[in-house]
């Protein structure tokens, strides 16, 4: 059968043969044995709805295999035979363009060379799944081709509910992950109920399809580490041989010291599993591996004596790097930590002194041991952090839940007012008033035709509309506007692409819009293919997320999601081609709720309207938010756009005097 002959069929008519497990494959962790007998008859009943009676007592024996050996059942026998991977838009089958695209997207979510566990089709974080089985991968890229532009679907944690009509208008997809009942939204209850089939843990931009491999983090975390030296080095004093030192290779990809390499420091990333560090390296995205520590140290001593600007991947637990640095007096500028710690009990952070091999048997055989090795070993890595920032270092952190972790394990990680962490969230310290306030956010699109010279196109488009707008932007912006100036210059050179032809910088709605019209006027000349827009939830207004995105509001409200549902909604009504909203992203289930979009552009007038409409709201919804909790930056952008948008009129704060609230007598 042909490609499109096998998306077309959907599940197969006539039951495949058994597939070997890759043996080079990276494996997601084996999950917690968390269901009782009855509760694994269930998982199994729920996995053989989607397959004829017939075949129901050879795959029943089969999955029960599959929860026993894995945890879960992903029907590795329905893995499609064909390479994954994204390809142009017009080798899709598909009656309405805009299905095609989603497919696109879909496949590059599940690219060897993006995915962390393609087999278990996890883009990264751990657990940050596209769909559940393969089963439902199959059903969905059915449903895509059968699809008309007056039809949506519907999808339940990467369950296909079904094409239902709507309008031409209305978003083609509507994906949800993870919506839980509050009191049902613990990490366990992901376990149980992802074990049983009928929920998923969709990360962030990999469960609504929007995921671009490592470039996405790399940008965000370029701005944070650029940002970072320039709030500890002297004004001027470049960040060569200066150290920045974190861990994960996995969950997050090359990101940290592709990132390094971009704001010319010396990047130190540990990473406890081989095969990631290995395959980071073979895909360029970090400069050396190291597995010893003496021959670390060494190399770390020379970099710093001359000046070097290199990333340097050590195979093995972080806490032995900060406390070997301690004991050979190597001062740490920055430090950090990107380890997927929103999901610690199963992969996310391993402990030290117990081999990777060792660890992962005890996530599936003694879960509580491990727990109690994670717990010890984050109470020594913040007790190693404290000793480096009493002599200098800058520690912040990056939003995977690594204080919070801390804390709940008793390390020393509280302020003296037993409230806050005594090290701030890069939200707090830097994205947030520096970025998010302003509007300025992770804006990303992928050029469908899988061309590298459209991206090119794209890229010099994009750099001459931001140029034009920052030659009219205010005082407040300019750093801003020339950072991602600079980014997108460099972008090319910089060797960012995996999988699909794409790229990310940050913009505000101003630059999206214009950016996102001038690609729509190219496409209409016959310059570039069609584009698709969309941006990491990490933004804006996309996500609510109290240690994190909206760790830097103060008026009490952090800890609500308004913004989040109000912005998938908003966004779903003014033109998206597809909208997700979702429990757990960077942070963990249960902890933030996220929402995203994708777009597409073919050229028309139409199109137009719809990113004018759609990104306007997308952004400023935010900036509202922001402004009413009383942040300085996020008031003066949101009068700004007023100014602008005449039919924008947003509730403004009035702030109160200190002295006022100073003498009330409670």
């Amino acid at each position: 059968m042909t490609f499109q002959e096998q998306i077309k069929q959907g599940i197969p008519s006539v039951l495949p043969e058994p597939k070997a497990y890759p043996s080079d494959a990276n494996r997601a962790p084996k999950r917690k044995d968390i269901l009782s007998a009855d509760e694994k008859q269930l998982a199994i009943r729920n996995a053989l709805r989607y397959f004829p009676k017939e075949w129901h007592q050879e795959l029943a024996t089969e999955f029960a295999q599959e929860l026993k050996q894995f945890g879960r059942i992903y029907m590795y026998r329905f893995k499609p035979n064909y390479d994954l991977k994204a390809r142009s838009i017009s080798d899709y089958p598909a009656k309405c363009e805009q299905a095609a695209a989603i497919m696109l997207m879909i496949d590059n979510n599940l690219d060897p060379a993006v995915a962390q566990h393609p087999e278990e089709l996890i883009t990264y974080g751990g657990n940050g799944a596209v769909f559940q089985n393969w089963a439902q991968y199959l059903l969905t890229m059915k449903y895509l081709s059968e699809m008309e532009e007056d039809q949506t679907l519907h999808m339940y944690s990467g369950h296909p509910m079904g094409l239902f009509p709507s309008s031409v208008e209305a978003p083609r997809v509507v994906v949800t992950n993870g919506m839980m009942i509050p009191n049902y939204s613990k990490p366990d209850d992901w376990e149980k109920f992802n074990a049983l089939g009928v929920t998923q843990y969709g990360q962030m931009t990999a469960g609504s399809f929007m995921y671009i491999g490592p470039q996405g983090i790399v940008h965000g975390t370029t701005i944070t580490v650029m940002n970072a030296f320039r709030k500890v080095l002297e004004k001027g004093e470049s960040p060569k041989g200066k150290i920045f030192l974190t861990a994960g290779l996995g969950g997050m990809s090359g990101a940290q010291p592709k990132a390094g390499n971009i704001a010319n420091c010396i990047t130190v990333c540990a990473e406890v599993n081989p095969k990631a560090a290995t395959k980071r390296h073979q895909q360029g995205w970090v400069d050396e591996l190291i597995d010893n520590m003496p021959e670390l140290v060494e190399r770390v001593r020379s970099a710093q004596q001359n000046e070097e600007v290199v990333s340097i991947a050590f195979i093995g637990n972080i806490v032995d790097v900060w406390e070997s640095f301690l004991a050979e007096d190597i001062f740490v500028h920055l430090g950090s930590d990107q380890t997927s710690l929103h999901n610690p009990w199963s992969g996310g952070y391993y402990p030290v002194d117990i081999s990777y091999e060792e660890s992962n048997r005890l996530i599936r055989e003694e879960p509580e041991v491990f727990k109690e090795k994670v717990q010890a070993t984050l109470k020594r890595h913040a007790d190693a952090i404290n000793k480096h920032t009493a002599k200098g270092t800058y520690f912040f952190d990056y939003g995977n839940a690594f204080l919070l972790e801390a804390s709940r394990a008793g390390g020393d990680v509280m302020a003296e007012n037993g409230i806050d962490f005594k090290y701030p969230s890069y939200v707090q310290d830097i994205l947030g008033p520096m970025c998010f306030d302003y509007g300025f956010g992770p804006f990303r699109w992928v050029c469908t035709s899988g061309k590298p010279e459209d991206l090119d196109k794209t890229d010099a488009i994009a750099a001459q509309v931001l140029e034009k707008i920052m030659a009219e932007s205010p005082e407040e912006i300019q750093q801003q506007m020339q950072d991602n100036i600079t980014w997108i210059k460099d972008a090319k050179q910089n060797k960012l692409v995996v999988g699909s032809q794409a790229r990310i910088l940050y913009a505000d709605a101003q630059g999206r819009a214009d950016i996102a019209k001038a690609f729509n006027d190219a496409i209409n000349r016959g310059e570039i293919g069609p584009v698709v827009l969309g941006r990491d939830h990490h933004d804006v207004s996309g996500t609510d997320s109290p240690f994190r995105e909206t760790s830097n509001i103060y008026d009490g409200s952090r800890f609500t999601a308004d913004m989040a549902i109000h912005n998938v909604i908003g966004d779903g009504f003014r033109g998206a081609t597809w909208v997700s909203i979702h429990n757990g992203g960077g942070v963990g289930w249960g902890e933030v709720i996220n929402g995203g979009f994708g777009m597409l552009l073919d050229g028309s007038e139409a199109a137009e309207r719809r990113l004018k409409s759609m990104l306007l709201f997308d952004v400023n919804n935010g900036i509202a938010r922001r402004s009413w909790a009383r942040n300085e930056e996020a008031n003066f952008a949101i009068k700004r756009e007023m100014a602008r948008t005449p039919k924008l009129k947003v509730t403004l704060s009035n702030n109160v005097d200190d002295e006022i609230l100073s003498n009330l007598d409670f």
